[in-house]
């Protein structure tokens, strides 16, 4: 192995699975992680090795994982040009989303088979890590940011090409459980190995059941597009919370959700199951203005997206470092829980835990580097550097 296949970082605070371990040592060998574990003075590099680069004063988490994102930088996953998938997934990169689940919206069924087609083909080149399906097949009731005229009942035989033409790389799918199909659907995507999650719902506490019973394994953006809770009416978001056997996502952005609803989210949920996403749409990470949205339009101002007709909220503008931020200074949590909600949690969903989600030997070294008002200094994927290298590229003195 050459020296250039290797790259120390020393003095960091390094948050683990386990713990926060300060004056870390994390060494990067061929993409991946080899260890990470306490300095110790008394190491001595190999013969020939490059010194180890001075992260003092700095935080690394692993990367971001961001299950359920339709765009960035001006760009969108649902416009079906690889070019522009390529920006957005860029665009989240350099705010540390180093997993990407690619979101499209609702649209005609052979457009959409269309779009998730050429996501499939960054997939396969590694730019991304799956496609995700967010409508048609949602009630018209709930249906936010998609255009009623297109929505559909889930047929089990549309939902079968949907996922078909994502060749493999379809991930998630969310639907309506109360449709017609609906249940008959999430049964056909546990079959397959696709993610089944209940949202943009009018469903009642039982039908909400139903859904989990038959495969039903995340809540899409919880309590957005879905009925509140009543008392004597607790509709899906109560069934969903309940469940152990689902993981709810959570938009950290201020607008979608108040931080109390979210405090409220994670104490009823665990830890455990709860997955912060973007929800971003194009303007994410490039500014106000003007934004196409599958076949409707959004206006962007302060940062919040609403449609031109009806000002629905129409996704966030937020990047995933935003959401850790905002995790640790307004909910509470940890940087160790923080990195859970944001890294592994959904790594584990999407099973892909094995190699991304966490700081571990012999996974990719995806890490994000932090100062110590939470804010982002570097990137690095899978051991190369995207963002920041240069605020740190001096050698440490041990």
């Amino acid at each position: 192995m050459s020296n250039a296949d290797r790259t120390v970082l020393a003095g960091a605070r390094l948050v683990l699975p386990t713990g926060v371990v300060d004056n870390g040592r994390l060494t990067v060998e061929n993409g991946r992680i080899a260890e990470a574990v306490a300095a110790d003075a008394s190491t001595t590099p190999p013969v020939g090795a490059a010194p180890p680069l001075d992260l003092s004063g700095y935080t690394v988490v692993p990367g971001f994982v961001d299950m359920h994102v339709h765009g960035g930088g001006g760009a969108s996953y649902a416009s079906g040009v690889a070019e522009e998938a390529l920006v957005a997934a860029r665009t989240h990169l350099r705010h540390g989303t180093t997993t990407t689940i690619a979101s499209t919206v609702t649209g005609e069924i052979d457009e959409v088979c269309r779009q998730a087609s050429v996501l499939s083909e960054l997939v396969e080149d590694g730019v991304l890590a799956g496609v995700h399906f967010e409508g048609p097949f949602i009630s018209i009731n709930r249906c936010g940011a998609h255009q009623p005229d297109l929505l559909r009942d889930p047929d089990p035989a549309l939902v079968r090409k949907l996922v078909d033409a994502a060749r493999g790389t379809a991930r998630m799918v969310t639907l309506a459980p109360e449709l017609d199909g609906g249940i008959e659907s999430i049964r056909l995507l546990k079959e397959l190995g696709v993610i089944a999650a209940i949202g943009h719902t009018d469903a009642r506490y039982d039908k909400a059941l139903e859904g989990i019973e038959a495969g039903a394994t995340v809540a899409t953006h919880l309590f957005n597009a879905m009925p509140g809770i009543a008392h004597r009416a607790p509709g899906p978001i109560v069934a969903l919370l309940e469940d152990e056997r689902v993981t709810v996502e959570l938009v950290g952005d201020g607008v979608h959700l108040h931080p109390a609803v979210i405090d409220l989210a994670i104490k009823g949920a665990g830890l455990d199951r709860v997955a912060l996403i973007t929800d971003a749409m194009s303007a994410a990470g490039f500014g106000d203005g003007l934004y196409p949205l599958g076949p409707l339009q959004v206006r962007v101002e302060d940062g919040v997206a609403r449609l031109v007709e009806g000002g629905s909220i129409a996704g966030s503008t937020l990047t995933l470092d935003v959401a850790f931020r905002r995790a640790v200074t307004l909910n509470g949590l940890s940087l160790v829980r923080a990195a859970q909600v944001l890294s592994l949690n959904p790594a584990k969903l999407l099973g892909l835990d094995d190699k991304v989600g966490s700081i571990e030997a012999g996974k990719d070294a995806d890490l994000v580097v932090l100062d110590d008002a939470h804010q982002l200094v570097a990137v690095m994927r899978k051991g190369e550097w995207i963002v920041g290298a240069e605020v740190f590229q001096v050698p440490a003195s041990v």
